[in-house]
């Protein structure tokens, strides 16, 4: 099992949470981002960058993910390409992405999109608090969870 992090817009919080479970647990956590960023030093814990340009990050994690896989990403777009992939898929605030609801959210943020771009929406200011941490984090553990059982049947 293998944990891909789309890092060029991962909240601090997420991957520090992250990095901890990696070493905690044994399974190997990939940050991908075109800039550096800080992570700690911890075997189960690898930095790819990749150069700069836009969807490079996201490039490398739908070459490289696999079923049995979790993704965490802020990009609905590549979200939505990943989950017909096989990878279990998951933002920073704990949204499990399925096949069933990434086709709505997509829609919605395309719709959104649009409406900012011809000035009839103003985004509010959402925050990234303890509440949207403490969402990712149950999720996120409940996920891992999932994905040590079925690597465990496939064992037996």
């Amino acid at each position: 099992m293998r944990v891909f992090i789309d890092a060029d817009s991962c909240p601090v919080r997420v991957r520090e949470i992250v990095c901890k479970a990696a070493k905690k647990r044994s399974f190997l956590a990939i940050f991908a981002a075109n800039r550096p960023i800080p992570l700690p030093k911890n075997q189960n814990v690898q930095f790819i960058q990749v150069e700069e340009g836009e969807g490079k990050a996201d490039a490398f994690i739908k070459e490289q993910v696999g079923v049995g896989d979790l993704v965490i990403t802020r990009d609905i777009p590549l979200a939505a390409e990943l989950v017909k992939q096989g990878p279990l898929v998951i933002n920073d605030r704990g949204e499990l992405y399925t096949k069933e609801n990434v086709r709505e959210r997509l829609s919605i943020r395309n719709f959104m999109k649009e409406l900012r771009e011809v000035g009839l929406y103003e985004s509010p200011l959402g925050g990234y608090g303890k509440k949207e941490v403490k969402a990712f984090a149950a999720t996120f553990d409940r996920i891992l969870t999932q994905l040590e059982r079925q690597s465990n049947k496939g064992r037996d």
